[in-house]
């Protein structure tokens, strides 16, 4: 069943052509991923498919009574909202009785809209639906549901743009960067409820392992074409090598004819009968053929830094707590010239203040940080690049020099390196607020390296980099001869770059981990994990709940209530266990302590009152 077709859209603004005459379709139960270049249009394709912008010729056509949900880069919510409010404002009926029957069980007095609340989720099934409903807030961590959007920060606004996008049960769910201001545990729940469900997507995204194990198509737009590939992540690197293996083969091809049509055009007669004016129009068609080039670049930047010393950085006995929040405790490590340390934890657990503090612009509340003389450090933060309006790309390079010195004497100007980093000689004189946001970071990680550091510090390098980008990166990574410390969620990349990691467990304690992610998961699920409960084994507690029943049946509302109690009991031990967890990771003042110390006692009394309830009517029913 088709979804939608796209048929010849074309983009452009200016001179600069994004895409031309595209066509390609989206069929039910398809996982696409799209992959481009920074700069190519991937944005702007979504932003069509969205409504938010409009191609300059072609049609965008979605079947009819189609659901759709978009889950922009940026998402657009109302400021004014709660994140309660936010969700409920989803255009998804049964979240509308989900609402209403919440609202019913903090008014217990007005027994006639709370049975009318549970008859109605009743009616609809929405218990099921309640249960996910749950478990998307839990794993995506938005458990303040009173907080305002407008104090929420850029990733939280991320989490709750897609929890909307989820709830809706959309038919279609196109995503740009779905993954960003996800911690690895949250994009590990996200492939698998993917995996689980029937839901058809179309999303731009750089994880690769998110392709890998999602997608079941790709789609990749290159130099204004599109290619499909029928497969995962694996299969389209596979055929996509093919693809420019054979292209390079017909390029050659080409040439050669090229060649001996040029000596042919040189030396015809002036008399054109009409085969040769044929061969001259496919002279010109061949022409272009052998003059087509690949535009890819690599960075092979053979950088002549300043040789580490033996003594590089040492941490003594290194704490830091906000408030009673303690992020990390004593914590002892001395780095060795070379080593290639990944940084992984939950959102909130101290990783990028472990970055600060190494790199002198934040002190530890104990111990200190020792920096060896040959230490030049090269930090690329989460803010990225700062730069004025009116600023050209090759003036932001300059300001920090016009050469770069290379070993054996050799020296690399300020072009040549943007060049090697994918900006060619007309985009170097663009201004930069005209760039992606791609290929800002791009720009960003060229003025990092440009200092010619010897020990790199990244925090979430990968954000809004475009593939080609990534193994670019990795590429010049991997020859880098000095220290790298990689915070990132990009499990790809960790696993290529890193030779271990610093496991921030979010309980004051960084654990040193002597391999990459993939080995560190691999560990982790080898020891015994409580099991979760799952939508599926609700529904069976749900359907299942008298059997047990060997004597007296209780009463309709009797039955009514045990029902209702056993969803309040678990929908209160969630909201306590995330309750507990914020104690964590929040960095709370006394009189908020004492306010969130007072609604954990209330759930806790709560959840011993209803559970002593469901008791009295348990054994009611086994009398």
């Amino acid at each position: 069943m088709n979804y939608l077709s796209v048929e010849q859209i074309s983009k452009s603004y200016g001179e600069l052509s994004l895409f031309s005459d595209i066509s390609f379709g989206i069929n039910a139960g398809q996982k696409v991923g799209f992959v481009a270049k920074n700069g190519t249009g991937k944005t702007s394709l979504l932003n069509i498919l969205s409504g938010k912008d409009s191609p300059d010729s072609g049609t965008v056509v979605f079947r009819k009574n189609l659901k759709v949900a978009f889950l922009a880069q940026e998402p657009d919510l109302d400021p004014k909202l709660t994140v309660e409010e936010t969700i409920f404002s989803a255009d998804n009926e049964i979240l509308k009785i989900i609402e209403r029957y919440e609202k019913a069980i903090l008014n217990p007095e007005d027994q006639d809209e709370y049975q009318k609340a549970f008859d109605a989720m009743d009616a609809h099934s929405a218990w099921d639906f309640e249960t996910l409903y749950k478990q998307i807030l839990f794993k995506l961590n938005l458990d303040e549901l009173d907080k305002k959007v407008s104090k929420l920060s850029g990733g939280q606004k991320k989490r709750l743009a897609l929890a909307n996008a989820l709830l809706r049960q959309p038919d279609l769910l196109i995503m740009d960067e779905p993954t960003n201001h996800l911690d690895l545990e949250m994009i590990e729940w996200l492939e698998n409820f993917f995996a689980k469900e029937n839901i058809t997507l179309f999303m731009v995204t750089h994880d690769r392992y998110f392709l890998e194990r999602v997608c079941n198509e790709i789609v990749e737009l290159d130099n204004g074409q599109l290619y499909t590939y029928k497969g995962n992540y694996s299969y389209y690197l596979e055929k996509r090598d093919a693809r420019i293996e054979n292209e390079a083969t017909e390029t050659g091809k080409a040439k050669q004819l090229f060649k001996k049509e040029l000596e042919w055009m040189r030396r015809q007669p002036k008399a054109r009968t009409t085969k040769s004016k044929s061969r001259i129009e496919d002279f010109h068609e061949i022409k272009v053929r052998a003059g087509k080039r690949r535009a890819d670049h690599e960075v092979q930047l053979e950088l002549n830094m300043e040789r580490l010393g033996t003594k590089t950085v040492e941490l003594h006995g290194v704490s830091k707590s906000f408030g009673d929040h303690t992020l990390f405790e004593r914590f002892d490590y001395n780095f060795l010239r070379g080593e290639r340390v990944g940084i992984i934890g939950k959102n909130g657990t101290g990783k990028s203040t472990f970055l600060n503090i190494i790199t002198g612009s934040l002190k530890p509340d104990t111990g200190k940080v020792v920096i060896g003389e040959t230490v030049h450090f090269g930090y690329y933060t989460q803010r990225g690049i700062k730069v004025k309006e009116g600023v050209k790309v090759i003036d932001v390079i300059r300001e920090f020099g016009d050469y770069i010195p290379l070993k054996k004497g050799r020296q690399i100007s300020a072009q040549q390196l943007l060049e090697r980093f994918l900006f060619d000689r007309k985009k170097q004189y663009d201004y930069v607020e005209k760039l992606s946001g791609g290929e800002l970071k791009r720009l960003y990680l060229c003025t990092v390296l440009i200092k010619n550091p010897n020990f790199l510090i990244l925090d979430e390098p990968t954000n809004d980099l475009d593939i080609v980008t990534l193994n670019v990166l990795e590429n010049f990574l991997l020859d880098f001869p000095g220290c790298i410390i990689i915070v990132s969620h990009d499990r790809y990349f960790m696993d290529k770059i890193v030779d271990h990691l610093f496991v921030f467990k979010g309980n004051g304690s960084i654990e040193d981990f002597p391999g990459n992610y993939s080995d560190y998961r691999t560990y982790t699920e080898s020891e015994a994990v409580k099991p979760e409960v799952t939508v599926a084994s609700e529904a069976k507690k749900k359907n299942n709940w008298k059997d047990g029943s060997t004597g007296v049946k209780l009463s309709y509302n009797e039955q009514k209530e045990y029902q209702k109690l056993e969803k309040e009991i678990a929908g209160l031990e969630k909201e306590k266990e995330a309750l507990q967890a914020k104690f964590a990771t929040e960095n709370w003042e006394g009189e908020e302590i004492d306010k969130q110390s007072q609604k954990f006692q209330s759930l806790v009394d709560a959840i011993e009152e209803k559970t002593e309830r469901w008791f009295e009517l348990s054994a009611k029913m086994e009398s």
